[in-house]
């Protein structure tokens, strides 16, 4: 069966034949990839490089991709929701894996390593302020999913149907896992646990300003709730849309979570950006020299 050619009206590029969102080429994006929401955050990875071979950006959308200890490597800003997440990781998958001459999939295709470098709020009291974390799999509030033909494994569909009870949500929340190699880069220095990514910061994460959440308590809910992956500890808008499509589309990540706020205590950290910049730092140091 001959490949499909994808049109010109779903594989959108612009007129210097650069993928539409993310404005680059192949050539453009390292192997090895350090996603985070923040644009800002960019520059503060990226002035660890020894050399910064190029710089672009597209609205929240920013890429710098550079070399540290003769390691390749790219930083790039998808900005905040699984929203963005779909579309980085689509159209990151488009320039290593499609020939944007032919409009065709590759016979052979690429696999990139890819970290989420982010900040979170913990569930768990006894987890304290500033601490790092290792998402070793994500549970999404949202319907991201609902809009892919995804299978899940026994163990997974297990945690997406016991917290869609427990919840008693309307929709199907899904559950997906982080690399295994990557986690084993990280597990010794960071705690574990299983992120829970919302579609929103304030209600979708049980907080009330002057809304009330039409779903009450789900916090402790799912703080007392075990899973085979572990228990849930934190909360965040990213991880889980990363690691289910990764699943999908056959790439390694993993999520790294700077946890500036305890949910449980009520406590938010006064150092946040030196939390960061330690995690930053040890990402560095560990795809340097590992």
């Amino acid at each position: 069966m001959a490949a499909r050619r994808i049109p010109e009206s779903e594989l959108i590029l612009n007129d210097e034949g650069r993928i539409y969102h993310l404005n680059l080429t192949a050539e453009m994006v390292a192997d090895t990839i350090i996603v985070v929401g923040d644009p800002d955050r960019v520059p503060k990875i990226s002035r660890y490089f020894d050399k910064i071979h190029f710089q672009e950006s597209n609205r929240e959308l920013v890429t710098h991709t550079g070399e540290i200890g003769g390691k390749r490597l790219s930083i790039i800003s998808s900005g905040m929701g699984t929203d963005n997440v779909e579309l980085l990781m689509t159209e990151l998958d488009a320039l290593v894996n499609i020939d944007f001459k032919s409009r065709k999939v590759n016979r052979r295709l690429k696999k990139l390593n890819i970290i989420r470098i982010g900040t979170s709020g913990c569930m768990q009291a006894d987890i304290p302020l500033d601490a790092l974390l290792v998402s070793r799999a994500g549970l999404g509030l949202d319907t991201l999913m609902s809009f892919y033909d995804r299978s899940p494994s026994e163990d997974l569909a297990v945690v997406e149907n016991k917290v869609q009870r427990l919840l008693e949500l309307p929709f199907k929340p899904y559950f997906a896992k982080g690399s295994d190699q990557l986690f084993n880069l990280f597990k010794d220095d960071m705690h574990h646990g299983v992120t829970v990514t919302a579609p929103g910061f304030y209600a979708p994460q049980g907080r009330e300003i002057r809304l009330k959440p039409k779903i009450t308590g789900f916090i402790d809910t799912l703080a007392n709730t075990p899973t085979s992956f572990g228990r849930f500890t934190n909360f965040e808008m990213e991880t889980a849309g990363y690691y289910a499509m990764a699943e999908l589309l056959g790439h390694e990540m993993i999520s790294l979570n700077a946890l500036i706020a305890n949910r449980a205590n009520q406590t938010f950290s006064s150092n946040h950006e030196k939390t960061v910049e330690r995690l930053i730092q040890l990402v560095l140091e560990k795809l340097t020299y590992s």
